[in-house]
């Protein structure tokens, strides 16, 4: 069979699944069974498949067919153009997260920075690659999740400057931050329902829920936060589109001053920023 034949009987496959962007889909995983870089893959459409190529396209699409997200399937996602490996002890990094990383970057670099609730570390890992003199720590309360960040943090060459730690948000964290960042679960519980297949089925479920109204985390880390920041530092935090308000609530409510909702790029509250003060006396 051709790549080319290959190709579009996946796409037809996919699309008589319901898989929104099936065409793009196949081609990213054919590239993979290929072995060859995605977008070298219409050189390569040409080619006559060997038995073991047809049997990883055939298996991956299948699992795509049964809603796994291409990510979980091949391995990595690309954000903020490094390459991240994913599985399924991490949340899929999702294209809005980036939004945060970009308000981050228009501030200050900082010396000292805290990701809380790191997953596979692509918040942290991408500061300090942009930041090549900042020291960071990142938490999570799963181990599992730590190992992937930690190969992550490898990739990147940032690991010396990244130290990992399993935590409960702050119970094992030290010292005084420039800048605290997180992207941490608000799903409230009863809207799990309602999210795809390709979340609710193959994200860990504590990444996406804090089993309640979603705002727990904010509730947690607003309050330890101003413990941990230097006068001046800033917090950062990913929040769902509907959180604007009761996420600035929380965070002014805590003490920090500037607290602003900003918006992804469609137009939908994504972020929430503030600064702790200088004089808090």
């Amino acid at each position: 069979m051709s790549a080319q034949a290959a190709l579009i009987a996946a796409t037809r496959a996919l699309q008589a699944a319901g898989i929104e962007g099936a065409a793009g889909d196949a081609r990213a995983l054919l590239a993979v069974a290929m072995e060859v870089p995605r977008d070298r893959l219409t050189l390569h459409l040409c080619d006559d498949l060997d038995a073991a190529a047809v049997a990883r396209f055939d298996k991956m699409v299948a699992r795509r067919v049964a809603r796994a997200p291409v990510a979980k399937i091949i391995g990595w996602r690309e954000f903020w153009g490094r390459s991240f490996e994913v599985t399924a002890d991490v949340l899929d990094p999702r294209p809005e997260t980036e939004c945060l990383i970009a308000e981050v970057l228009r501030g200050p670099a900082p010396a000292r920075l805290l990701d809380l609730g790191t997953g596979s570390g692509i918040i942290a890992v991408t500061l300090l690659a942009e930041w090549p003199k900042a020291r960071g720590v990142a938490t999570d309360i799963s181990a599992a999740a730590l190992q992937v960040a930690t190969r992550n943090a490898a990739r990147h060459g940032v690991d010396a400057r990244l130290d990992l730690r399993r935590s409960d948000w702050f119970s094992q964290v030290t010292g005084a931050f420039d800048l605290i960042v997180s992207n941490p679960p608000y799903i409230a519980v009863d809207e799990m329902p309602g999210l795809s297949a390709e979340v609710r089925d193959h994200d860990p479920e504590g990444a996406l829920t804090d089993g309640d109204d979603g705002l727990s985390a904010y509730r947690a880390i607003a309050s330890g936060a101003g413990a941990h920041l230097r006068p001046g530092g800033r917090i950062a935090v990913e929040i769902g589109w509907q959180q604007g308000a009761p996420v600035r609530d929380i965070i002014c409510a805590a003490g920090f001053a500037e607290v602003g909702v900003l918006p992804d790029l469609d137009g939908r509250d994504r972020v929430v920023i503030g600064r702790w003060p200088v004089d808090i006396g």
